[in-house]
Order: structure tokens, then C-alpha cells, then sequence
């Protein structure tokens, strides 16, 4: 009993815990540069605690802290000011 009491408990801590991530498609992406220049802008945002992007499937990967997450109109305003389109349709 002690066993399926320790698991529940450890399943839900893993839970709470999860870091939320959000995956966007990025159209207009062609180089590593660019893939530089979209990683250090979304570096830059506080709700933003990791950023992987993938040139190859043009998408970037955010990871997100507690409980925080950047609205859609802000991705998209980041992403147009830095010279790509957004894709929210991306998994």
C-alpha cells in the first residue's frame, strides 16, 4: 500500500511540476542565422525558460516557467519584427 501511495504522490509532483511547452511553425526561416536570431529573441522573454528551434521542420520549440506562457499576438509580433510568419497549427 505504502508503494502505490509513493507512486500516486510521485506521478502528481511530476505533474505539477511539468513545464508547459508550445511548439510554433516558422515560415521565411531559411538559414542558421535565422535560426540564431529567433532563439535570442525569445531568450529574451522572462515567460520563456528554454527555446529550441529546428530549421530543418521550421518550427520553434518554446518551454515555458511557471505558470507563465507568451500570448499568441505576442509570438507572432516577435516573430514578424524579426522578419517571419507564424504558424499556430503546428504539433
Amino acid at each position: 500500500m505504502k508503494n502505490i501511495i509513493l507512486t500516486i504522490a510521485l506521478i502528481m509532483s511530476s505533474v505539477a511540476f511539468a513545464a508547459e511547452t508550445e511548439t510554433v511553425g516558422v515560415k521565411g526561416m531559411v538559414c542558421s542565422f535565422c535560426a540564431q536570431g529567433i532563439t535570442k529573441k525569445f531568450k529574451e522573454q522572462p515567460e520563456v525558460s528554454n527555446v529550441e528551434v529546428s530549421l530543418e521542420k521550421k518550427y520553434v520549440k518554446l518551454t515555458y516557467n511557471d505558470g507563465k506562457k507568451l500570448s499568441h499576438e505576442k509570438i507572432e509580433t516577435l516573430l514578424k519584427d524579426a522578419g517571419y510568419e507564424v504558424s499556430f497549427d503546428k504539433k
